[in-house]
């Protein structure tokens, strides 16, 4: 595969879907490759085009845009589908983040697929990972599960569900839902520890630790902005240890 001058990468793949991570904050966030994949395509699917245009405008980028989102997502998958097959470089992109991550872009995924073509991932800035991996709790295993439903009595089932399952929970909530979800875990996982994130990569990222009820009572009445991960520590039967001490090893046969 002949590779582009200067860089020593291999080219973009013509009829070829490529998800393109874009920043969750601060515009540093964005890779090398992100850069060169949105240079390079024919055209960005945006979830919305007017901030994804801010985004290329601020890297000196070009391209014609497409909206997609949630309402128009299955019938554009058609029409993306058409545009591959015809030889087009897609880049697909959402507000912030990875696409098809509590946000649209996954059936977008599966139409593709299900088309026999090609579909490429570019890795990048993702609030699941970096909320989880600042948390200090446990990583070994854990469970991610978007946002909640609205309703209450589906809210109260879901954490149950979820709170019977081992490992570390992810979610994200909207700022205007943040204390009622930290009443709620006071009361559905009253024992577990709770890292609230927000403004992550920001200037003023902060990571707030303790009970449910700790930090609600810490944080009621306070102006929430953006939206948050919360992650929940496992419970006590289900905490993995992290000791110190390597675990011995198996003696292999010479």
């Amino acid at each position: 595969m002949e590779a582009v001058a200067g860089h020593g990468l291999p080219p973009l793949q013509p009829g070829t879907l490529y998800l393109v991570a874009t920043p969750i904050g601060n515009r540093e966030d964005i890779t090398l490759r992100a850069i060169r994949t949105l240079r390079e395509c024919d055209v960005v699917a945006a979830e919305d085009t007017r901030r994804t245009g801010l985004l290329l405008q601020h890297f000196g980028i070009s391209k014609p845009l497409i909206s997609y989102f949630r309402f128009n997502e299955a019938r554009r998958s058609g029409e993306f589908v058409q545009r591959l097959q015809r030889g087009e470089k897609i880049a697909l992109v959402t507000d912030a983040g990875s696409p098809g991550i509590s946000d649209p872009g996954e059936r977008v995924v599966r139409t593709v697929i299900e088309a026999g073509l090609r579909v490429e991932s570019v890795p990048g800035p993702c609030a699941l990972v970096a909320g989880l991996t600042a948390s200090g709790l446990p990583t070994g295993e854990f469970h991610f599960a978007g946002f909640l439903p609205h309703k209450s009595g589906q809210r109260r089932r879901e954490l149950e569900r979820l709170g019977a399952l081992p490992g570390t929970l992810v979610l994200y909530e909207s700022p205007f839902r943040i204390e009622r979800l930290l009443s709620e875990l006071s009361e559905i996982l009253p024992s577990r520890r709770v890292v609230v994130t927000r403004e992550l990569t920001k200037r003023f990222e902060e990571h707030l630790r303790g009970t449910a009820a700790e930090l609600l009572a810490a944080t009621t009445g306070r102006s929430w902005k953006g939206e948050v991960t919360v992650i929940i520590g496992p419970g006590d039967a289900a905490t993995v240890s992290c000791s110190d001490e390597p675990e011995e090893e198996e003696a292999q046969p010479e």
